[in-house]
C-alpha cells in the first residue's frame, strides 16, 4: 500500500507552503526527541545499563523501534546501487553493509543497514528516513523489484517479521558462544552467520560497537521468548545487563554514529515530487528541529556523508543519485566530525540555575539525554565566531560527563581544542521547550568515536 497516495492526506510539500518554509515548519513543530517505543525507560538504572557495554556484557533491545523495508526481485541490488553511495559489486548472499544516500546535491538524506538475505530479497533496516526514500524510488522505477514495509511499534503494534537483540561488550563473544552450545560459526566483521539458540536457528549480523566483538541476533518473531530466557539464563554468569530506553539513547554518543541528521529532502526542486508523495505520517512531516543553532536557510542544517565520516562507503566507480555533488564536496571539505567533551562545572551550573532561577535559568538538562527535538542542532564557538554544529548529546557514565557529536570547521578539529557549545533555545515556539536564557557551556575537542580512541584508552 502507498500510504502517501491515500486520498485526503496531506503531502508534506502542501504542509511546508501552509507552515511558510521548512524551517519555520520544524521549528514550530512541538515532537519532542525520539522515544523508543514498547521497552521500559530502565530495567535497572541506566547509569550501570550505559556501564555495562563497557565491562560486562549488555542486551540491547532492537525489535521495536527499527523500521523495516523487505525489498525483493531480480534487480533489487542494482535497483539499490542507483541510490546508495556504496560499491556493491561484489555483494554476496549473508553479508551486511551501512547503506548511505544523498539527495541531488551531495546532502545526506540518511543510512542504515542493508542484509542481503538471498539472491532476491534484501532487508533495509534503520531510522525511517533511508526507508522512505527507497520506498519511493521503488514505487516509480522501472526495474523488477517490489519494497513491503514491516513498521516500527513507534507506528503500529501487533507482530514483526523477525525479532532483533544486540549483544555487545567484552564479554559478547563468550556469552554467545556458551548460549549457542557449540554452533556459533565463526562471522567476519559484517557478515551474517546462522546458529542456534533453544534449539532455534537465528541469524546474527557481526559488528562492534565498543571495540569488542558484538552480535545483532535476529530470528522469527514466535521464537523470541524462548531465545531471550535462554540469554537471560546464560547471561547471569557473564554479568548482562538489559539495556531500557534511557541507556539505549546514549549508545551514539559514544560509538561515533551520528543518527537521524536532518534529512536533505526539504528545498530541491528536484525532491519536489518526493516531498509530494510524504504526507502527514511520515516523520519528516512532525519531526521537529531544536537547538540554539538559527538560520533561515534549511541548508545550513543539512550534512553530507564526508564530513559525518563515510568517505570509505563512497565508490565513485558506480552511477548513483547525488555522484558529482558529492565528488565535489569530497575535494572541498570544510568540516568533520568530532566528539565534544561538555564542562561539568558549566552543566551543573546551568541545570542548577534551571531548577533555582526558572526566569533567568538555562535550559533544564535532563539525564541522560539532554534533547528537546527531532533532530538537534546547536552551535559551537570559537573566540565569539562560528565554529560548527553540535548535533547529537547525552551524559555518557562511561565517560562521567555529557559528550556530543558534532561537525566543527577543520581547523578547529584537533584532538584538545577548546571551544564553547551554546545551550538553550530561546524565544522557542515549541512547548516542549520551558523558558530559559542561553548559556555558553565550554567544550573539548575529543576523537569520534570516543570509546575507543577515549573511553577504552583511560581504563586500560
Amino acid at each position: 500500500m502507498n500510504i502517501a497516495s491515500s486520498t485526503g492526506l496531506r503531502s508534506l510539500e502542501s504542509i511546508i507552503n501552509h507552515a511558510g518554509g521548512p524551517v519555520k515548519l520544524l521549528r514550530g513543530s512541538n515532537i519532542g526527541p525520539y522515544t523508543f517505543p514498547v521497552i521500559p525507560a530502565e530495567f535497572t538504572n541506566w547509569r550501570d545499563e550505559v556501564r555495562s557495554w563497557k565491562d560486562s556484557v549488555a542486551l540491547l533491545e532492537l525489535s521495536y523501534h527499527m523500521t523495516e523495508l523487505h525489498l525483493r526481485g531480480p534487480d533489487t541490488v542494482k535497483f539499490l546501487s542507483t541510490l546508495a553511495t556504496n560499491k556493491f559489486d561484489p555483494y554476496p548472499v549473508l553479508r551486511g553493509k551501512q547503506l548511505v544516500l544523498v539527495g541531488h546535491d551531495g546532502y545526506m538524506i540518511g543510512d542504515a543497514i542493508v542484509f542481503r538475505e538471498e539472491e532476491e530479497f534484501l532487508r533495509i533496516v534503520g531510522a525511517p528516513f533511508a526507508s522512505d526514500w527507497i520506498q519511493y524510488n521503488a514505487e516509480i522505477t522501472d526495474m523488477n523489484v517490489t519494497a513491503v514495509r514491516d513498521d516500527n511499534f513507534s507506528v503500529r503494534s501487533g507482530t514483526r517479521d523477525v525479532f532483533r537483540l544486540q549483544i555487545q561488550g567484552p564479554n559478547a563473544l563468550a556469552l554467545v558462544r556458551e548460549v549457542s552450545k557449540g554452533t556459533l560459526p565463526h562471522i567476519n566483521f559484517f557478515n551474517i552467520g546462522e546458529f542456534d539458540i533453544a534449539g532455534h536457528t537465528v541469524r546474527a549480523l557481526r559488528h562492534g560497537m565498543a571495540g569488542e566483538p558484538g552480535f545483532e541476533i535476529y530470528g522469527p518473531w514466535d521464537i523470541q521468548q524462548e531465545v531471550r530466557a535462554a540469554l537471560d539464563e546464560v547471561g547471569q554468569k557473564y554479568g548482562m545487563r538489559k539495556i531500557g530506553a534511557m541507556a539505549y539513547s546514549t549508545t551514539a554518543q559514544e560509538s561515533g554514529w551520528m543518527p537521524m541528521p536532518l534529512p536533505a529532502i526539504y528545498h530541491s526542486p528536484e525532491m519536489k515530487p518526493y516531498r509530494e508523495w510524504l504526507n502527514q505520517y511520515f516523520l519528516e512531516s512532525v519531526g521537529s528541529l531544536g537547538g540554539s543553532f538559527l538560520s533561515d536557510n534549511i541548508e545550513d542544517y543539512y550534512v553530507d556523508p564526508v564530513e559525518v565520516g563515510y568517505r570509505s562507503l563512497i565508490d565513485f566507480d558506480h552511477d548513483f543519485i547525488g555522484k558529482e555533488a558529492l565528488r565535489a564536496r569530497l575535494a572541498h571539505p570544510k568540516r568533520t566530525k568530532v566528539t565534544l567533551e561538555w564542562n561539568n562545572d558549566d552543566v551543573m551550573a546551568c541545570m542548577n540555575s534551571s531548577l533555582t532561577d526558572p526566569n533567568n535559568g538555562g535550559m533544564f538538562m535532563k539525564m541522560p539525554n539532554p534533547m528537546y527535538a527531532t533532530f538537534q542542532s546547536d552551535a559551537v564557538m570559537k573566540g565569539g565566531k562560528h565554529a560548527g554544529i553540535s548535533q547529537w548529546l547525552a551524559f555518557s557514565a562511561n565517560a562521567d560527563r555529557i559528550i556530543s557529536l558534532a561537525l566543527v570547521e577543520l581547523e578547529h578539529a584537533e584532538p584538545g581544542t577548546e571551544l564553547t557549545v551554546l545551550w538553550g533555545e530561546p524565544n522557542s515556539r515549541r512547548l516542549p521547550v520551558g523558558k530559559n536564557q542561553l548559556r555558553e557551556i565550554r567544550a573539548t575537542v575529543a576523537p569520534a568515536p570516543y570509546f575507543d580512541k577515549v573511553i577504552k584508552t583511560r581504563n586500560q
